[in-house]
């Protein structure tokens, strides 16, 4: 599951990409709002929320292209990772309303504490769209139970505890998780936060991931190749095909 910020680096060739990584095999999306304060991210996210905020991503661009973006391929999943502020000032149930109107099927608000997550859930459910949690490596037994309890669609799994970042080994720390998680419940784990390369995938699924979400290291391509974009779609192409492989 490839993750990118929509409108980086513009609206346009946004959209482009998110058809490249479609067409090149991805099982699904998972796609950001621009914002100015991402806290959970890394720098190289950062930098692409950045550019498309210079582009001038706004909620309406971003609905825009995730229409665009599911007429192109029905079947392709959409998930959202975004920040509650963006959500609460355009109106909860308003988002979550124009979220099913764009052929959304999760949302993820990556600032949202789960204690303070229930009108949110409550709208996400009214309108059909799967509420998806973090479950990091300091997670409590008891928060770990809800999360299992509330999942809809999957847990997203920190591979290690910060913000995002392509890392060049994954550590171990997600595989307790992972099972805490599948003894409360056979829920579905993707697991994020550093994985830049084949070889984590294969990792992950030896801890007991379902799946893997790709993140810095996609972003990382887009921005090494801003002003050649025939050379970033075949670098975006041969990276997912090479985690499908």
């Amino acid at each position: 599951m490839p993750f990118v910020v929509l409108n980086d680096p513009t609206h346009t060739e946004s959209l482009n990409i998110v058809k490249t990584l479609i067409d090149a095999g991805a099982d699904a999306l998972e796609l950001g709002f621009a914002f100015s304060d991402p806290m959970a991210d890394g720098v190289a996210i950062q930098d692409g929320h950045l550019r498309a905020l210079k582009a001038g991503a706004c909620m309406q661009k971003n609905f825009d292209l995730l229409q665009q973006i599911h007429a192109y391929s029905p079947q392709t999943p959409i998930g959202l990772l975004l920040y509650a502020n963006l959500i609460h000032r355009y109106g909860i149930d308003k988002f979550y309303e124009t979220c099913a109107d764009c052929g959304v099927a999760s949302v993820l608000v990556a600032d949202l504490p789960l204690v303070e997550s229930t009108s949110f859930v409550s709208s996400a459910k009214k309108h059909n769209i799967a509420p998806i949690f973090i479950a990091a490596p300091h997670t409590s037994q008891k928060d770990l139970e809800q999360i299992a309890g509330l999942t809809q669609a999957y847990v997203y799994v920190l591979a290690r505890s910060g913000v995002t970042g392509a890392s060049t080994s994954l550590g171990t720390d997600a595989k307790g998780v992972i099972a805490a998680l599948k003894g409360f419940k056979e829920v579905p784990c993707m697991l994020g936060f550093g994985i830049s390369k084949p070889a984590h995938a294969k990792e992950a699924h030896q801890m007991g991931a379902n799946g893997v979400v790709c993140g810095s290291a996609v972003v990382k391509l887009i921005e090494q190749h801003l002003h050649t974009p025939p050379q970033m779609h075949a670098k975006l192409k041969d990276f997912v095909q090479g985690f499908k492989a």
